[in-house]
């Protein structure tokens, strides 16, 4: 991917997007006080950079039947790079994992994972994830409400 130095314009670009991902061309425009043309050409140049990974709907789990939010700390026996990266590969292949993150200190992964109820997760839990090669340890949190979800990344558009 080939980055270029962003300027004001593209920040103000970027936070918009983050903010309002089908915001229209023409708006987007406007917000960054360019025209539509250079706007569109800016935004292009963003992604082929790879500033833009995509652009995606924020659903309610809730309201699509996912009641059970949790984490799970897993413990890995073997740290050797195949066994992490096969890890990996595995945790890809479960839908109920939505975010992976691999982590120094004393467990090697967090994953946050929805359920339809508690059941489904303890299954889940019990059935694939601890059942799985090379996992040594789980230990799981349940949420019980969220003060904040905020994807993304702070950005100082002016």
């Amino acid at each position: 991917m080939e980055r270029h130095k962003l300027d004001s314009i593209d920040i103000r670009i970027l936070s918009e997007l983050q903010s309002h991902g089908r915001i229209t061309n023409v708006e987007l425009s406007r917000r960054a006080k360019i025209t539509a043309p250079p706007c569109l050409r800016r935004m292009r140049t963003l992604e082929k950079a790879g500033y833009i990974k995509g652009y995606h709907a924020e659903l309610d789990g809730k309201s699509l039947g996912y009641e059970v939010t949790g984490f799970a700390f897993v413990g890995l026996s073997s740290q050797a790079e195949a066994d992490l990266k096969r890890f990996e590969e595995q945790v890809r292949g479960w839908a109920a994992v939505r975010e992976c993150f691999m982590l120094s200190g004393e467990v090697d992964f967090i994953l946050k994972c929805v359920a339809r109820d508690l059941s489904s997760f303890q299954s889940f839990i019990t059935e694939t994830l601890t059942a799985a090669r090379n996992v040594a340890s789980v230990k799981t949190a349940l949420v019980i409400r969220a003060s904040k979800n905020e994807p993304g990344i702070p950005l100082d558009a002016k």
